[in-house]
């Protein structure tokens, strides 16, 4: 899958290994940046906002307004108030970024694939 240069920087890397390690995951690009789906429900997408990139989650809307106390988090412009999405140009908080991963993979994924992820893989 071709990508334009700014999602295969190492940051974006890194956090593609996150999303495709999970069971039944898959990557795809839409919107003009990649997404990343838990069988066919978007779970993650890199995102490029006011020229600065970012790594949305979908969660739920007690989630959404739990993470948006943290610094750097923002409410993606879409998606009905069931997105959050992180500012990636700076430092990076992996085990909080990891985490997002999960939750909002969670959030989406079959019970198949969940049970899949709880015995270990």
């Amino acid at each position: 899958m071709e990508q334009t240069p700014l999602f295969v920087r190492p940051v974006y890397k890194r956090a593609r290994r996150l999303c495709l390690a999970l069971p039944e995951t898959s990557e795809r690009t839409a919107w003009g940046h990649p997404n990343f789906r838990a069988g066919r429900t978007v779970f993650c997408a890199f995102e490029v906002f006011k020229g600065r990139p970012s790594i949305a989650f979908k969660l739920t809307p007690a989630q959404v307004k739990r993470t948006l106390r943290s610094q750097g988090f923002f409410a993606t412009p879409y998606g009905r108030g069931t997105w959050v999405s992180v500012w990636v140009d700076g430092d990076v908080d992996w085990d909080t970024i990891g985490g997002l991963v999960e939750t909002s993979y969670r959030n989406v994924a079959l019970k198949r694939m969940l049970s899949v992820l709880d015995t270990g893989r």
